[in-house]
């Protein structure tokens, strides 16, 4: 099991590929949805009766839906039987509009080698433009 992170944005992090996200639960609604952030953490609602865990499981297979992924790929890293909850997504298809997809890690420009001198030859210096 992970453990628990201090997120960076408001409600969710990426950790490489893996999506860490804070969700404040409301077991017990008229019906399952996925809402808005609220300060640090995305509310999302299920209609599942919240005893023994029973509404984390149902959230978390909501949640395989809605982000493309299989169950197992939801990690719970606490909060099973709590309305507070961290998730671990690994490898999500797709992404509801308000958690964006991370950025790609710049790469380094490419760096121009100089041509090998020959031995006893002496290497010209270029001139900076």
């Amino acid at each position: 099991m992970s453990q628990c992170r201090h997120l960076q944005h408001a409600f969710y992090e990426w950790d490489e590929t893996t999506l860490i996200l804070n969700v404040l639960g409301t077991p017990a609604a008229k019906k399952t949805a996925v809402g808005q952030p609220l300060a640090h953490q995305l509310k999302i609602s299920v209609t599942a009766s919240p005893v023994n865990g029973a509404a984390t499981d149902f959230m978390v297979a909501y949640l395989s839906g809605v982000f493309g992924v299989r169950i197992k790929d939801i990690e719970v890293v606490f909060g099973r039987t709590s309305i507070h909850k961290q998730l671990r997504i690994h490898n999500p298809q797709q992404l509801p509009a308000m958690i964006a997809w991370p950025s790609p890690a710049p790469t380094p420009a490419p760096q121009r080698l100089e041509p090998e001198a020959k031995p006893g030859q002496k290497r010209r210096r270029r001139r900076p433009q």
